[in-house]
């Protein structure tokens, strides 16, 4: 028998769930104060999520995508891209985009139902919010096909979840990435569940990793609740990216904590036992207690930065409520530079209906 091809994944971890290394850390990650601003970091988006929630549940917010348990995985891709690159996010990515420099108020906006939420005060080259699961990433391999033509040395980051790496979307943006050598890191954020929909229901692969070889790319599958394991999946790729030799595929391994969405019920479809075991893999508790351990963290000091981070979060979330509300004329302002005519006349009976009202 002739054999055609061979494929390997490599997976990567060091930080196990106890918070022990498995493995010796990279040399980028040896010292491990580098890790203690990520972390702090880490515990500014679960907070800002919790209260988030707490403002969803008093009809002070929209629909809201929590992002409990993706800390490490956002961060961990936010940390690792220079600010001249583009970030092309789904609707969850709250870590990645702080760290992009995306205010606290406009992640509430958006949720709120008002576009500017979508108008970046920083980073104004990164791409806006996007539900359609993994257009985006196609949009991410525009970016990188410009960089490419301009000899520019940046690249564009996309950010899909394991339902959205079975669409035609994701594979296209691969497949460009690889035909043409595109400085593309696409991450696939594997959390176990497409809404109510199980990642063994939607695709037969081994893993979602090794989905990228079909379009020629370099594959590697991480632990998504290890910091360590991101920082250093994320360096290969984006240096690789850098250096004109081409895109990659990461696979991150992590779990949602809460329900998809505020309008959604999780435990329609997932046992109380999933979730538990989920929860014993927490990235928080796991980098604390390689911290503490370290002698780099203790409880005064989570006190103290949770009370700034309260502060902080409670100080964006008067700035949203503050902000006055735009007229109802104002979903059709963003559509179009120019519109067409018949929107022009809806604008004009939205505008006359709301006077009546």
């Amino acid at each position: 028998m002739t054999v055609a091809a061979t494929f390997e994944i490599e997976y990567l971890q060091y930080l196990g769930p106890d918070g022990k290394p498995v493995a010796d850390f990279p040399e980028a990650f040896a010292n491990p104060e580098t890790l203690l601003p990520l972390f702090k970091e880490m515990l500014f988006v679960r907070i800002f999520d919790t209260k988030s929630i707490a403002l969803q549940r008093t009809g002070k917010l929209g629909t809201y995508a929590s992002s409990l348990g993706h800390e490490a995985t956002h961060i961990g891709i936010g940390a690792s891209m220079r600010p001249e690159d583009v970030f092309a996010p789904s609707y969850r990515e709250y870590g990645a985009q702080l760290m992009r420099g995306v205010h606290p108020r406009e992640i509430l906006m958006y949720w709120g139902g008002d576009e500017r939420g979508n108008d970046f005060e920083v980073p104004r080259h990164d791409f806006s919010w996007s539900v359609p699961i993994s257009t985006q990433c196609l949009h991410a391999a525009g970016a990188a096909l410009a960089f490419k033509l301009r000899k520019e040395p940046r690249l564009a980051v996309a950010c899909c979840g394991d339902g959205g790496s079975s669409k035609t979307d994701f594979y296209a943006a691969l497949n460009s990435a690889g035909a043409y050598t595109l400085p593309l890191v696409l991450c696939v954020i594997n959390n176990g569940w497409a809404i109510s929909v199980p990642r063994s229901a939607q695709t037969g692969a081994q893993t979602l990793a090794q989905k990228g070889i079909a379009g020629g790319l370099p594959c590697l599958q991480v632990d998504g609740n290890d910091l360590v394991a991101l920082m250093e999946g994320m360096r290969r790729a984006t240096e690789r990216a850098r250096n004109g030799e081409g895109g990659t595929v990461i696979e991150f391994l992590t779990y949602r904590l809460h329900d998809h969405t505020t309008a959604d019920d999780a435990r329609r479809y997932r046992s109380a036992e999933e979730v538990k075991a989920a929860w014993e893999r927490d990235p928080i508790p796991r980098l604390r207690t390689f911290l503490t351990a370290r002698k780099l963290w203790d409880e005064q000091q989570e006190k103290a930065w949770a009370e700034e981070c309260g502060k902080r979060v409670d100080a964006e979330i008067d700035a949203y409520l503050a902000s006055k509300v735009q007229p109802v004329e104002a979903m059709f302002d963003y559509l179009y530079a120019d519109p067409p005519a018949d929107l022009l006349k809806q604008r004009e009976a939205a505008i006359a209906l709301e006077k009546r009202s």
